[in-house]
Order: structure tokens, then sequence, then C-alpha cells
């Protein structure tokens, strides 16, 4: 109603428009089912990526967010440098600047473990072993050597056995904790404890018999199945009786819980200054890093993946765009004698600009309704065949269909400015 309480004509010519636009556009896809089938599958193929690979992200990132808080929010560790943040420059030496950063110790990770805020200090590194018993071999384990007390940073439970004790790490025991499918492998339906198993590395040519002491199983999680088989050795008898290298060790920081995690890292940089001897003004030779900072990289991985991604669904918004510009330049053509109708008894250019472009978009959103179900469907099938718990946001249904109406009113435009700019004499001449 207008300030005189009559109808608002031109509210209500805006609407007449939208549905006579919207009932001309259905009756135009009717009229052409190949020919707008191919538009709306370009369309749909676009936006099904588009939702599908923001579903995987979603799922992925809220996996990892779990794992790392179901570990220990307010866990960190200590490393030689920030690899989150490291930058391939040759100095001229041939190597890049972190080369020369110095290697964490056992002496230094003994010194945080005395820290008051600090409830665990586990020194630990990382190698690759072959496993053996009997007749049955299990290659390229991903092994561990750790301080005792690993499980307090290590997110599972013991299905059987028990970790090896501070005392045993001191004396070098050849102990070894192995996951539930590498027991599962080397044993079958054998209890495992206190078998001998022979681990060996094929760069370093050792081999030793370690005695296992227990069973470990991880929490399940997004990672569960690509750590299906490891193993947790003593890192002394790492060290001593497997010959591996500690150069790159982390020191693996465990807070009291009583304690916020600034104020452990604050402890834990002083004490590594100290013993260190850095002056005030040096930088640190050694980095903290936390959970918030992993997810940080992990974030920016997962952008650039999904940038990659949607310029690749581009092309298929781009092959339903130029198929709108071609249906709605036939669609212009096939109707010129009615334009000039509807020019002749008063309708006005924005009119008839607003008709085709909303006839436009009606196949471009068409689409993108199509594209969404399918994305969505793919993205179920995805959630039952693999750990990635994918779901699709809420901000990605948004975009897909933003998108596609974008597509169908910017590759629309030439045409239904084409048709808006006949001349009615002209049009109505055309037969």
């Amino acid at each position: 109603m207008n300030s005189r309480g009559q109808p608002d004509t031109n509210r209500l010519g805006g609407l007449q428009t939208l549905t006579e636009g919207l009932g001309i556009a259905l009756d135009a896809i009717r009229a052409n089912k190949i020919r707008s089938s191919l538009t709306i599958l370009g369309v749909s193929v676009g936006v099904a990526v588009v939702v599908l690979v923001a579903a995987l992200i979603t799922g992925i990132r809220t996996s990892v967010m779990s794992s790392f808080e179901s570990a220990g929010p307010n866990n960190f560790f200590v490393t030689r440098f920030d690899f989150t943040s490291v930058r391939l420059v040759d100095d001229g030496s041939g190597r890049p600047p972190w080369w020369d950063k110095p290697e964490l110790t056992t002496r230094e990770a003994e010194v945080l473990g005395r820290l008051e805020a600090v409830d665990h200090a586990l020194f630990n590194f990382d190698f690759s072993a072959n496993f053996q018993f009997e007749n049955e071999r299990v290659s390229g384990v991903s092994t561990s050597g750790y301080s005792s007390g690993w499980p307090a940073y290590t997110d599972g439970l013991f299905v059987a056995g028990r970790d090896f004790t501070p005392a045993e790490v001191r004396q070098n025991r050849a102990l070894v904790v192995i996951s539930v499918g590498l027991a599962e492998d080397l044993f079958g339906q054998r209890d495992p404890i206190g078998r001998i198993v022979k681990i060996g590395s094929p760069f370093r040519g050792t081999q030793e018999s370690f005695r296992v002491v227990g069973v470990f199983e991880l929490t399940e999680n997004i990672f569960s199945p690509l750590a299906d088989h490891f193993a947790i050795v003593p890192h002394t008898a790492a060290s001593r009786r497997l010959r591996m290298s500690d150069w790159q060790a982390n020191i693996l920081i465990v807070p009291h819980d009583s304690v916020s995690m600034e104020e452990a890292q604050d402890q834990v940089i002083a004490a590594l200054r100290g013993a260190r001897g850095l002056g005030p003004r040096e930088e640190n030779n050694f980095a903290l890093l936390a959970s918030a900072q992993l997810l940080d990289m992990f974030n920016r991985l997962t952008a650039v993946f999904f940038l990659v991604m949607l310029a690749l669904s581009s092309a298929g918004l781009l092959v339903g765009g130029v198929g709108v510009i071609g249906i709605m330049l036939i669609s212009v053509t096939e109707r010129t004698r009615e334009i000039g109708i509807r020019k002749a008894v008063g309708a006005t250019r924005r009119e008839i600009l607003w008709q085709f472009l909303v006839e436009a978009s009606v196949l471009t959103f068409l689409g993108a309704g199509i594209g969404m179900m399918g994305g969505w469907g793919l993205s179920e099938i995805v959630a039952s065949i693999t750990p990635i718990p994918s779901r699709i946001p809420l901000w990605a249904v948004f975009a897909a269909l933003s998108m596609a109406v974008l597509t169908g009113m910017l590759f629309g435009l030439l045409p239904a400015y084409r048709g808006s700019r006949m001349d009615p004499v002209e049009a109505l001449r055309f037969e």
C-alpha cells in the first residue's frame, strides 16, 4: 500500500514480472529439454565439486581439531626449529639457515621435567624399523624412541601389558610396546606379552631382540587407519642398541592440570635459554609448537587446496555459463515477435531485461540444486567408506546457490540486454 492507502503498483508490477519470468523460464526449459539439460549439467558439476570439497575439508578439520583436543589442548612440544614457518633460503653454504641449530638432548628434557609447571617432559624421536617374530615379518613399522610416561601425550589405552618405567629407560632395557594391528600381524591370536621380537633397520644394519611389554591402541580418529602399525621403545635402546639418530628429537611437554599453557611455555623458554647460555639479546635457538600453530598450518594448506579445487570447479560453471549465453540468445531470437508485442503494449526495457535475467537465473539455480544434492550424496558415500566425517557447512550451501545465480545473471546479461534494446516495430516484423 502507498501513502494514500492504494495498492503499490510498482511492487505489484515487480512481483508480477518475477512471476511471469519464472513461468516463462520453466516453459522454455520444458520446450528445450536437451539444450536446457546440458546447461544445467554444467552448472551442477561445478556446484557439486564445491559442495563436496567444502564437506571434506570441514570434516577433516573437525577431526583434526578433536584429535588435538583429546590429546591435551595444553600440551606442546619443543623442536630444533619451527617447521611451520621454515623457508628454504640458501645463505651460500648450501644449507638452510636452521640447519646449524643445536640438537635437543636428554639432559635438557630432564631439566624441563623438573620445572614446577611441567608434569612430563618426554624425549622423543621417530624412525622406521622392521619387525620379525619366527616366520612373520612386518617391514617399515613407524617406531618411536620415547621417555617413560609417553601415554600422557598420546591419546589411547593399553589393551594388554604396560609402559616401560623410568628405571628401565635409564638401564637401556630392550623393551617394546606395539600397536594392536602389529600384534595381530606378528602373533595372530597368541598373547604377545613377554614374547621376543627382532627389531632391525636395513639402513643401519642392526638387529636386536626386544621383549614385548605392552599392546597399545590409539583412540579412533581420522589418523587411526594411517597408524595401524606402530611401536614404541625406550629412547636409550633406540640410540644404543639400534643406533638410531636422534638429531631431530623433540621434547613433548605435558603441563600440570592447574597450569596454563602460556605459563608452562614461559618456564620452558626460560629454562632452555638458561641451559644453553643465551644472552638477553640473543634469539631462541629452539622453537615451541602448540596445537593452535599446527591447526593454523593445516588451515593454510587446506585453504590452498580449496582454492585449487574451486578454480577447477569454476570450469564447470564456465561451461554452464556459456550454455546460458547460447540458450538465452536462441530464446531471445525465437521470441523476438513476443518482445515486440510486449513493448507495443507498454513493457519497459527494464521489464524485458529482468524477464530474461530471471530465466537465466532459474536455469543455473536448478543446476545448483541438482549439484548440491549430488555433492551431498558424494559426501555421504565418502563418509561411509572412509574415516573422514564429511559435513556440508551452511556457508557452502549459500556459496553454491549464490555462485549459480550470479553465473546465470552475468552470462544472461548480454542476451537480456539484446532483447531489451530491440525496436518494437522491427521486432513485430520478425517472422
